[in-house]
Formats: structure tokens, C-alpha cells, sequence
């Protein structure tokens, strides 16, 4: 039954050009402010100027998440699903594993075109940031998956999550060594920079665990509503 209701929902995925599109937006985006901060790059963090695209980029990731979600709270869509997949903890994973996949894979490309704006990189750090950005993209994206179906909103979701993003986590994120480093994005992107104020892996941890609730959350809340 997984399987069939994985393939059910890559469906409606893949059959809205918006989403695709979207999905290409990410390295686009990416690159894009990549190229630019290496042309202003002072070489103190080569490895975060090759991808400080990320920045941006996880908007288009998170967007692709809150959206695709949001997708089954209109129109009674998810009075459909639930009737080809009654139980909803099991959709609700086909939904969230849906998402995850192509975000990773967009991600994991990403990642390693990013390095082709870095200079002076060994392979280790190169690796770490390939992986590394797969990996953080995916978990941004299930963090707005779970956070818009407690919302049951996507617009809802992104203007909580966009906002936070571009003005509160950059703001208050240069204060290092404060609760900020502990932030979902500023804990996971320490796997981005040369020199991390916390453990890469752990950072990238972090970010998991409030995916993790932020998921958790979600399939409480569908559990609890009606379609």
C-alpha cells in the first residue's frame, strides 16, 4: 500500500508545472547569489561563499513544500486521498516522503554545482557541502510540509516561515554563541561554512529534530481534523 500511495502523490506532484517549476528555481536562485557573493568574497569562509545561495534558494524549497501540502486542505482533496488511503498516519508519510525525494535530489545537485563558484576548496569540505546541502534543503522542506499541515495553509506557513528566514534569522543570527546559532536554519547551514560555530552533523541534527516536530505536529493535526 506505501508504495502505490508514494506513487499516488509523486503524481499530483509532478503534474503541477508550478511545482516543477519551483523545484527548478532552487539551484537557479542558488547559483545565482553564489556567483554574486564570490565576486565580493573576502576568502575568511570560502567554503559558505560558494554556497550563500542557500539562503535563498530554501525559500523556493520551502515553497515547493508549503505548497504541495497546502494542495490537499482545498477543494476537499484530502477527502480523496484519505479514500484511495484511509489511514492518515501512512498518507501522511507517502505525502512527507513525496516532498522530501525530489528536494533531495534537487538539493544534492545543488550542492555540487555550488562548489563551481568556491575556490580553494579541498575534497572533504567540497563533500561535506555537496551533502551537507541535499540534506538541509529536504529538512527545511519537511520542516514547512509539517508546519502547513498543522496551519493548513500554505500562505499562512510562508508568511511565518519566509519572514523568519530573510529578516529574524539573519538579524539575530550574527549574534554568535547566542540561542540563534540553535535556530533550524542557522544550526543546519553550520555544515555549509569552513569554520562552523557548532559540529556540522550536529547542527544538520538540530534542524531534524525541529523537522521532526514540525512533522509530528502535522500528522497530529490531521489525525484530529476532519478532512
Amino acid at each position: 500500500m506505501y508504495p502505490s500511495a508514494l506513487h499516488a502523490e509523486w503524481l499530483k506532484i509532478r503534474t503541477l508545472r508550478s511545482q516543477v517549476v519551483t523545484l527548478a528555481v532552487i539551484p537557479l536562485v542558488t547559483l545565482a547569489f553564489s556567483v554574486l557573493a564570490g565576486r565580493d568574497a573576502s576568502g575568511d569562509d570560502p567554503l559558505f561563499s560558494a554556497y550563500f545561495g542557500v539562503s535563498f534558494g530554501q525559500i523556493a524549497a520551502v515553497s515547493f513544500a508549503a505548497n504541495a501540502m497546502a494542495a490537499e486542505f482545498r477543494d476537499g482533496a484530502l477527502r480523496t486521498s484519505l479514500a484511495a488511503v484511509p489511514d492518515r498516519t501512512r498518507w501522511f508519510a507517502a505525502k512527507a516522503t513525496a516532498i522530501a525525494l525530489p528536494v533531495l535530489a534537487v538539493g544534492l545537485l545543488t550542492g555540487a554545482l555550488s562548489l563551481s563558484t568556491g575556490d580553494g576548496l579541498g575534497w572533504a569540505e567540497s563533500f561535506r557541502g555537496a551533502v551537507g546541502c541535499g540534506i538541509y534543503l529536504t529538512l527545511m522542506a519537511l520542516l514547512a510540509a509539517g508546519l502547513t499541515a498543522v496551519l493548513r495553509s500554505g500562505v499562512a506557513t510562508l508568511g511565518i516561515v519566509v519572514p523568519f528566514l530573510l529578516i529574524v534569522s539573519f538579524v539575530v543570527g550574527d549574534l554568535s554563541g547566542t540561542v540563534a546559532d540553535w535556530f533550524p536554519d542557522r544550526a543546519g547551514q553550520a555544515v555549509l561554512h569552513s569554520d562552523p560555530p557548532v559540529d556540522p552533523w550536529a547542527g544538520l541534527s538540530v534542524t531534524a529534530l525541529w523537522s521532526g516536530v514540525a512533522l509530528g505536529a502535522g500528522v497530529w493535526r490531521v489525525g484530529r481534523r476532519d478532512a
